[in-house]
This record gives C-alpha cells, sequence and structure tokens, in this order.
C-alpha cells in the first residue's frame, strides 16, 4: 500500500473518548471509533492547544460566529464574562499548523463548539440556543481549503 496517497484526518480528541470537553469530559463517538482502527487519524484539541485548561469554564461566542472572531468584531466569552478569544484563536491556528504538516485535508470536529462548531454553534446566551455559523477553528480550516466535517 502506498501510505502517501492515504487521506491524512485529524479529530476532535473527545471524539474518541479523550476527557478534553470543557467539563472534564469526552464526547465519545462510536463511529469516529472504529474510523480509527482503520484510518489514520491525527486527534486534537484546539483548547487544549490554545493553553487552556481542561476543566475550563464554559464558552460561547458573542456577537457572531468564528469567521466574525477571526475578523476582530466577535469575542469568545466564558459564562463568568472573562474574555478567552486569544486562546481560541491561538488553538485555531496550532490546529491548523498540524493539520497542513501532516497534509490533512479533512477534519473532523466536535458539533456546536464554539471552536469545532461546523454549521451550527451556540448563539452567546448560555441558554442552550444553536445559531448557524462555524467556530473559530472550523472557520480557520475552512479558510484554508480543508474539509470540515462535525459529528
Amino acid at each position: 500500500m502506498d501510505w502517501a496517497f492515504i487521506m491524512k484526518t485529524l479529530i476532535s480528541a473527545c471524539l474518541l473518548g479523550v476527557r478534553c470537553r470543557y467539563d472534564g469530559e469526552h464526547s465519545r463517538d462510536v463511529a469516529a471509533i472504529k474510523q480509527h482502527e482503520t484510518d489514520p487519524l491525527i486527534s486534537i484539541c484546539p483548547e487544549e492547544l490554545g493553553d487552556l485548561p481542561t476543566p475550563r469554564p464554559p464558552a460561547e461566542i458573542v456577537g457572531g460566529d468564528g469567521e466574525a472572531v477571526l475578523a476582530g468584531t466577535a469575542k469568545v466569552m466564558t459564562a463568568a464574562g472573562a474574555d478567552v478569544t486569544d486562546a481560541y484563536l491561538r488553538g485555531a491556528h496550532e490546529t491548523l499548523r498540524v493539520a497542513q504538516s501532516h497534509g490533512a485535508t479533512r477534519v473532523i470536529l466536535k458539533a456546536r463548539s464554539p471552536s469545532c462548531g461546523c454549521g451550527h454553534i451556540y448563539d452567546g446566551t448560555f441558554s442552550g440556543t444553536l445559531t448557524t455559523g462555524d467556530g473559530v477553528t472550523a472557520a480557520l480550516l475552512k479558510r484554508h481549503g480543508i474539509d470540515v466535517i462535525s459529528r
């Protein structure tokens, strides 16, 4: 088998059962774990790559989505009002660096997260309400032509 032609994929570590979510838990996804058994998945956690601890306070994007955060017109805030935008930006850029260094063309990210959400994220009110948009990491990866899938 010619390993150079295998599509390399990054995946949110929490989907593989790693306890790296904001609450110290995981989002174990059986389909992702089965895929990891046969495909070369590269495990990442953008929030931890941004130097955020686990566990950490819940955070949501306030004033837009990941594209707006990248443009500097929205922020990632904790429920207590702390601005964690810089950490989310660091994590997104580090995830992009990892993806590019491995030649990854696809990323499987955790749904609804302010970092990883793809298509829908929480609306910034901490009420559990979803809105259309991408998280910071998902938006940055898409900007660079990487296919982003959400689970």
